[in-house]
């Protein structure tokens, strides 16, 4: 009898190529929803509203800081 650790490795060929970032963002997705018990949807709701903070935060980058200050009254 073998033990399921003793086996070798066995390759699968699948004819279908998945994307690495793809199959990286699924993963994630799952992580997430164990994390934070949400539902799928939900978890694509907070994904897509993170990557929508940071292309305004992208946009308005020059917008978050005044070019020049002065301390004092003048």
């Amino acid at each position: 009898m073998r033990l399921p650790w003793n086996q070798k490795a066995r390759q699968i060929n699948s004819k279908r190529t998945v994307s690495t970032k793809a199959l990286e963002l699924e993963t994630a997705k799952e992580i997430l929803s164990e994390v934070f018990h949400a539902r799928p949807a939900d978890v694509e709701e907070m994904i897509l509203e993170r990557l929508e903070e940071r292309d305004w935060h992208e946009e308005h980058e020059d917008d978050l800081w005044p070019a020049e200050f002065c301390l004092g009254g003048g």
